[in-house]
């Protein structure tokens, strides 16, 4: 397996970021040797993948899939979009499923705003899965105005809901439940496994709130560096 070369900071990238969000991109890309060998051949598949199928302009569509569709598979589709858009990928697409959807978590959405994504609620409610709580809808924001937008509606649901791309995308599947589950998402044109532990073990002790961001930093440190090696391999297209 290659190793990763090092990142091209001064490489094009979308300078809407939101203040701080791209500070903790670069310190993720400064710091891939935690990710590991697993995720690394996965994530060399995903390069493949967007290599061949990039055409400027024309979206790419990448859904991370987990259990519940509350933690991991929301932290992966977020720091996915911040890391394409940190790396100047405005064609790669990121969004979230699950296999048996709950609702977005709390404690996911309090990760997410310690770095600096905007997290608010729209006041509406989605279908409720198991079991039976409330289903908020959030949007999400990571950048300021413009084109592309900077932003996505995220709430709990299955993979394949409306919402979500139906064909052609990747599926990336962030947990061993949902994995094993589900071995064969319809639709998808890639479907890889790129499991990572669930911070949920962790809800209500004192190292939640560590484990949380542990997690998102595991997740969003894979994704950038899946961004900067496809985007450094199209530069020199």
């Amino acid at each position: 397996m290659s190793q990763p070369s090092t990142p091209d900071f001064e490489m094009p990238a979308d300078r809407r970021l939101l203040p701080g969000l791209a500070g903790h991109v670069e310190r993720l890309a400064r710091s891939v040797d935690p990710i590991d060998e697993g995720h690394r051949e996965a994530g060399e598949k995903l390069v493949e993948w967007l290599i061949k199928n990039h055409r400027p302009g024309q979206p790419l569509h990448i859904t991370v899939i987990c259990t519940g569709n509350s933690r991991r598979s929301i932290l992966g589709a977020t720091m996915g979009h911040v890391a394409a858009a940190y790396r100047g990928l405005p064609e790669i697409r990121f969004h979230s499923g699950g296999t048996v959807p709950t609702a977005f978590n709390p404690r996911t959405v309090a990760c997410l705003k310690e770095i600096g994504v905007e997290v608010e609620p729209t006041g509406e409610e989605a279908p409720r899965g198991e079991p039976g709580t409330a289903n908020p809808i959030y949007r999400l924001r990571w950048g300021s105005a413009g084109e592309p937008p900077m932003e996505a509606v995220e709430f709990s649901k299955r993979y394949d809901d409306a919402s979500n791309p139906q064909e052609g995308f990747v599926a990336l599947m962030v947990c061993d439940e949902a994995d094993s589950g589900c071995p064969a998402v319809r639709g998808a044109a890639l479907r890889l496994s790129l499991p990572f532990s669930d911070p949920k073990a962790f809800d209500d002790t004192p190292e939640e709130a560590i484990r949380y961001a542990e997690r998102r930093d595991d997740i969003g440190r894979l994704m950038t560096w899946v961004m900067m090696r496809a985007g450094e391999r199209l530069a020199r297209r």
